[in-house]
This record gives C-alpha cells, structure tokens and sequence, in this order.
C-alpha cells in the first residue's frame, strides 16, 4: 500500500506522523512511504533520514494522494482537495468536531480519530491522548521553571537559604502525575487535587499531598469515580467544598499547573480571577486548558482559569498566566516519536499481510476510532 505523510500546515504545529524509525518498520512490511519534502524538520527528522531508511520523499500532493494518509491533525479544507475519494485518513481529528468530519466525509474519505481509542489495557499502545498528554505535564513544569524567577529546589548557601517552591497541580490524569513527577526532580513541594479518589495514592508514591476534600453523599462519591479515566462533572456542593480548599492552597503557591479537561465539554473553571488576585507576585499558571474553557468575555479562550488567554502568556495581578495550546509540540521530537508508535500499533489493526485496508467493526478499538465511512459520518460525539 502506498502510505503518504504530508508536513502538518497547522499553525504551530511541529510534529509529523511517521518518523524514520516507523518508516523503516512499514517499509518492511511491504508498504511504500511518501514523505512530503520537510514534513519532518521541525521534529529534528530532516529528508535524508526518511530516504535512508527507503521512504520517498515527494510534494503535498504525492502525499496526500496515497492511498492511506498518516497525519497528526486533521486535514484543513484546502488539503481535503489534494485527497482522492476512497481513501483513509488516520490522525487526531477531534471526535466532537462535527463540522470538520462532515467535510471528511464529504470528500470520500474513511476517517479514523485515534482519541476516540477505548482506555482499555488493549488499547494503551495505541493512546495518543496519554502519550502526547504525558509530554504536556512535563513540558509544564519546565515552562513554569523557565518564567518563575526564583528556584524550584530549596538552597542552602553562604548568602542564606532559599525556600523550595510550592507547587499545586490541578487535575491529576496523565499530564498531571507527569507534572508532579518533573517538578518533585526539580526539588519542589507539592499538592495536587483531583475528584477522583483513587489517584491519591498514585499522588502520594509520587512525594506530593492530596488535597482531599471528603464525599459526603453517594452522589459525589458516583460521580468521583469517572468514566473511562475521565473524570465526571461534580455536584456543586462538592465543588464548593473543593473551591475553598484548593482556594487556600492557590495563595500559598508559587507555580499552578491546571490540567482539568472534559470530553464534549468546556474546561471546568478552577482558578477564578479572585484565586489570582490572591496570589503573590511573581507566581505562574501553566493553564493546559487554554482554549478549552470560559474567559471574562463569555468566550472559549479561557481555560481552567478564565483570565487565561489561549496562545498567548500574560500577566494579571502581577502572576504570569501561559496559555500555550500545544505543548506537546513545543517537544516536537519525542511527542512525534511516541505519536508515531501509537499510529504503527493502530495499524495493525486495519491493515493486512496482503497490504491492504480493512475495517472490522468486531473490534472494539477499530469501532470506535472510526468516524467517517462511505460519505457519511458513522460517529460524532
């Protein structure tokens, strides 16, 4: 089968969906790898590293008329027309984006969004939430180094001691245990929150404190619990339990990372504006919501703080507030590395010995990746 990759056109976007190491491994498998001209430059894979390992290297078109499309993000419109109708397309092409799978659909193609992977032990291999959300928690703490102007570790020197950075980490998934791990190496000390009960102990083996705020009806505690390693809304009162505590920690600390995200949903509100104010001068949030959340506006440019501005770094109330929207891209050799494992493993799945495509809906991960087939949308969340 002839596989095309084309170099990403979304503003920012540094990854690429095959690296060398990939193409040499599809290769074997018989398959033909078109590379357009620089796709992987910015992830530290130039040409001649694709053309070592025997993958062409073309034009946009050449790529994006393959017969199967490896991408990171979906195809804008104008790459659409490069597409010829009958083939696939697999990337992350954003389930709850109705609008832009139609217009998959519209030009023919079968569709696969790899966020949409069940979280099942099957499917870890193949998680590009996880593995791009692991490097985000990291890349977090390495920004919030950089603008704090003081050191994260506690230092002892002939001109005095210096006290070690509080960090608080908000929301405590992938890129939050990650978040805590790199800035537990840095020598800060730590607290995080979560809703969820059970990743307490994972916060506790990592050296931070849960911030525990207690259940105390079975609706908060259902809703506690999650659904398929997402957390739920909570019920208010909780919430309001939560706000208090998390609101004392806020003012104490030096760093914020946020990391709190809901499928389907706008980033729930858990740095207010009057947090901010409440904090010391010279503090920072990294918002890993940005863009996802409510701003002061009544618009989406927000996070889990609304006075987080997506793309943008400002500053409010003398705390500097990042709103970076692609950190995994800001680490674009290994998040392209571990993106393009995740995609070869999903491979397997669609593809045969024969070298051609096949889509089995008896299988779980395939069914539920699967968004566009035949012209229609098959799936949208």
């Amino acid at each position: 089968m002839h596989i095309g990759v084309p170099r990403e056109t979304a503003a920012g976007e540094t990854r690429v969906a095959v690296t060398p190491e990939t193409a040499k491994k599809l290769q074997a498998q018989g398959h033909t790898i078109r590379i357009e001209s620089g796709a992987g430059v910015t992830a530290s894979a130039p040409d001649a590293a694709y053309a070592a390992v025997g993958a062409e290297i073309t034009d946009a078109a050449g790529a994006a008329s393959c017969d199967l499309v490896l991408r990171v993000r979906a195809p804008s419109e104008a790459e659409l027309t490069l597409m010829k109708p009958g083939s696939t397309v697999v990337g992350m092409l954003n389930p709850f984006d109705r609008e832009g799978l139609e217009r998959i659909a519209a030009a023919g193609l079968t569709g696969f969004a790899l966020e949409a992977a069940p979280r099942t032990t099957r499917a870890q291999s193949m998680d590009v939430l996880s593995s791009q959300a692991n490097i985000a928690g990291y890349k977090a703490i390495i920004l919030a180094a950089d603008r704090y102007q003081k050191f994260f570790p506690m230092l002892m020197t002939a001109a005095g001691t210096v006290k070690a950075a509080r960090v608080v980490i908000l929301g405590v998934g992938v890129a939050g245990l990650q978040a805590i791990a790199t800035a537990k190496r840095l020598g800060a000390v730590i607290e995080a929150s979560d809703v969820r009960p059970s990743v307490k102990e994972q916060v506790e083996s990592l050296g931070a404190k849960f911030i525990d705020v207690p259940y105390e009806t079975q609706e908060e505690k259902d809703a506690a619990v999650g659904v398929g390693g997402y957390a739920r809304p909570m019920p208010p009162s909780w919430l309001a339990r939560q706000k208090v505590e998390v609101a004392k920690r806020v003012a104490q600390a030096d760093i914020v990372v946020s990391t709190a995200l809901i499928p389907g949903r706008p980033a729930p509100t858990l740095v207010t504006a009057e947090m901010v104010a409440s904090m010391k001068p010279g503090s920072v949030i990294i918002d890993l919501a940005a863009g996802r959340g409510p701003d002061m506006n009544g618009g989406l440019t927000g996070g889990n703080c609304p006075l987080t501005e997506a793309g943008a770094t400002v500053v409010r109330h003398g705390v500097t507030i990042v709103g970076e929207t692609n950190l995994p891209a800001l680490v674009a050799a290994d998040a392209s590395a571990l993106y393009a494992r995740n995609v070869l493993d999903f491979l397997k799945l669609v593809l045969t010995k024969e070298g051609t495509l096949t889509v089995n809906m008896d299988d779980d991960i395939v069914a539920a990746c699967l968004m566009t087939q035949g012209g229609t949308v098959k799936k949208a969340a």
